[in-house]
């Protein structure tokens, strides 16, 4: 078992979201492995249909064991969304705290659940970091096949290609259609496939809107569904005025490199170095790398690409409270030379104080002009998300 990041503040109660096979349950039965813990698997038919058909039986078998324990774990909450108003009142009325666990918080918002009004906080679960995999790590590995857990428990590329096929399918039929987000699933369907297109890049919502044969609107509604099941994210461009930035269109990122081969139907592709398409998937995998480091450490880094009216980029820009602002470019080439911090270069003192650095395979450590490149690794600890 992975040691993970995350540390859940155990004084007060608290959410834990995740996309499926992130590893919530497991996470907790190791975290509360020395409390006096009662479980409710929602996961589970039977206590599903029980609790659904009798939602005081929760509050009843809580109130009878209250002396007893001392945790509560719920998991996949948002399957019955009205245990949260039971929840909000043995908060309120016991000393027991509660750990909730869920896929979305898409259905509690919805249901008007509001999270219980911040009396439990939130935390979100991602697939594993390079820092938590250690010495398993294996960076072409996590291009191909992604970090979710299972994939360590698989041998060959035919069982992972399986589970990740597998995986794509459960979304679509669990969290999507059973949990009633759309009405119709042939286009969303086909938007899966379409999206991983425009995975890391600008969206064009008008284009994908035309391939999908759906209006822009849904094509909006479609990618926050995958926003809101922890599917992926968004990456906002940089402006200094928050007016001009709602003017310009977003990044997304699928939330792991091997779910969204297994959208795009890419698996069975060859990933080779000193291609497009292997320096796309080295960039996907860093940005997602940041992304979560940046939530479990709860940094506050806001971070934003650039991109200008005569196409110059920016991958990352990272404001960091207190800190100067970072400047990132990500090559996934083991040599860095001038060609990769040109931009850099142009822009920098446009953001003083500032500093840039280009975040490479590169083993060597270069300072090229008044561009830092260091090893993707020694970046991330640079930048501080690492020790």
């Amino acid at each position: 078992m992975f040691k993970r990041i995350i540390l859940p503040i155990k004084s007060n109660s608290f959410f834990l979201f995740g996309a499926r096979g992130t590893g919530k349950s497991t996470f907790l039965k190791h975290y509360f492995q020395k409390e006096k813990t009662l479980w409710f698997d929602l996961l589970d038919f039977d206590t599903e249909d029980s609790l659904q058909r009798n939602p005081q039986a929760f509050a009843q078998e809580i109130e009878a064991k209250k002396n007893k324990v001392s945790w509560v774990v719920v998991d996949e909450v948002q399957k019955i969304p009205a245990l949260l108003n039971l929840v909000h009142k043995l908060i309120e009325t016991t000393k027991i705290k509660f750990a909730l666990t869920g896929s979305s918080a898409r259905k509690l918002k919805r249901g008007s659940a509001n999270l219980l009004a911040g009396r439990a906080f939130v935390n979100n679960l991602f697939p594993l970091t390079h820092i938590e995999i250690k010495k398993d790590f294996q960076l072409d590995s996590a291009l191909k096949w992604g970090t979710l857990p299972k994939i360590f428990q698989l041998e060959t590329d035919n069982e992972k290609k399986s589970f990740l096929k597998t995986y794509a399918q459960t979304y679509l039929k669990e969290e999507v259609w059973a949990e009633h987000l759309i009405r119709n699933l042939d286009p969303f369907r086909r938007f899966l496939e379409i999206s991983t297109q425009s995975n890391s890049e600008i969206l064009n919502y008008s284009n994908i809107s035309k391939d999908v044969g759906a209006d822009v609107k849904t094509v909006q509604s479609y990618f926050q569904i995958l926003e809101d099941t922890l599917l992926g994210f968004f990456l906002e461009p940089y402006h200094k005025s928050i007016r001009k930035q709602q003017r310009e269109s977003p990044k997304f990122y699928y939330f792991d490199t091997g779910v969204k081969a297994a959208l795009s139907r890419t698996l069975t592709k060859e990933l080779l170095h000193n291609t497009y398409a292997y320096g796309k998937a080295f960039e996907h995998f860093l940005i997602t790398e940041i992304y979560r480091l940046n939530e479990y450490y709860q940094k506050d880094y806001k971070l934003s690409y650039l991109r200008t009216k005569d196409q110059a980029e920016i991958d990352l820009i990272v404001e960091r409270p207190g800190l100067k602002t970072v400047l990132i470019e990500i090559k996934s080439s083991a040599k860095v030379d001038e060609r990769d911090t040109h931009t850099l270069e142009r822009f920098i003192k446009d953001f003083s104080p500032a500093e840039a650095f280009v975040f490479s395979q590169d083993p060597k450590e270069k300072k090229i002009g008044n561009i830092l490149a260091l090893p993707w690794q020694k970046g991330l600890t640079e930048i501080g998300l690492t020790s």
